[in-house]
């Protein structure tokens, strides 16, 4: 049984700990606000590409001279996971939740014979996947110097993955971080950037209102990697307000837990204190009566 110096120590330092989780959740989502508005922002950017694009896409098709990024190798036997995690932990699943989904892709493909090669953008992601997969890895991304995001960043990693595709290094490349819902909601995403997938457009003929010059495959070749790049960028915002909404989901669950742990070792301090002065009254009474 633990002495009433040992629970006086424990419950200083449960103490001190609750203020540290507390401090980091209010931290957290004060950066939540920013980066939830920064992931809403983006969106319908992102949505008004993707928009374009299927517009293009369904005016060139047919066309034999339809860009690389579009139609792809014509193989789908080399694939790159680029796996998109964060610098710090503390964070909840949020970092487990991405290199699982990335796992299970990973066993899926070498299932059928495919040849996988792993880009990891984030300290945390490489760890976990550093163990069993370290011979796969062909690049890494730090952004812990990074204080926040930027259209930069996502260029950077988008010219790294466009050059390796460009020397044949990989036939597909697929994107794994997580869509960001609610503070309590972040959803592991997998999306296949290279060859672009285009979502048929939304009103069927629209496409042949327009007369485009240059042609339509010109602007493809103009417009797919900076759409490569702007679903990295979309990625790398939705994963900073996933990682806020984790950590400070987190944060509260570990203070409450605090709190709970400190109760139980103030009820245990004081049953043990209570114990030892009726220890101390008894031998007193019993002393008296020797005499």
């Amino acid at each position: 049984m633990p002495s009433l110096k040992d629970l006086k120590n424990r419950i200083g330092s449960v103490k001190n700990t609750r203020k540290i989780t507390k401090a980091m959740q209010m931290v957290a989502a004060a950066k939540l606000r920013r980066a939830q508005e920064a992931a809403e922002a983006a969106r319908p950017y992102a949505d008004r590409m993707a928009a374009v694009m299927a517009g293009l896409t369904a005016s060139a098709a047919g066309s034999d001279m339809a860009p690389r990024l579009l139609a792809g190798t014509g193989e789908d036997r080399r694939h790159l996971l680029v796996v998109l995690t964060s610098e710090r932990g503390l964070a909840g699943g949020f970092n487990s939740s991405i290199v699982k989904l990335a796992r299970l892709r990973l066993a899926e493909l070498r299932s059928q014979g495919k040849e996988v090669t792993i880009l990891t953008v984030g300290k945390k992601g490489r760890e976990q996947l550093k163990r069993d997969f370290g011979d796969l890895f062909v690049h890494h991304v730090d952004l812990s110097e990074v204080k926040r995001i930027g259209y930069d960043n996502a260029r950077g990693i988008a010219d790294e993955i466009l050059e390796r595709f460009e020397a044949g290094s990989f036939d597909v490349a697929t994107l794994f971080y997580n869509r960001f819902e609610s503070v309590i909601s972040q959803i592991p995403t997998a999306r296949q950037i290279i060859p672009a997938v285009i979502d048929e457009p939304t009103e069927a003929g629209a496409s042949s209102l327009y007369d485009y010059e240059p042609d339509e495959n010109a602007i493809l070749n103009d417009l797919l990697p900076r759409s490569v790049a702007t679903q990295v960028f979309a990625a790398l915002l939705e994963n900073a307000a996933s990682e806020q909404g984790a950590r400070m989901s987190a944060m509260d669950n570990a203070t409450r837990n605090a709190g709970d742990m400190i109760d139980r070792l103030t009820t245990e301090y004081n049953r043990s204190r209570q114990a030892a002065i009726t220890k101390e009254l008894i031998e007193i009474i019993s002393g008296a009566e020797a005499l």
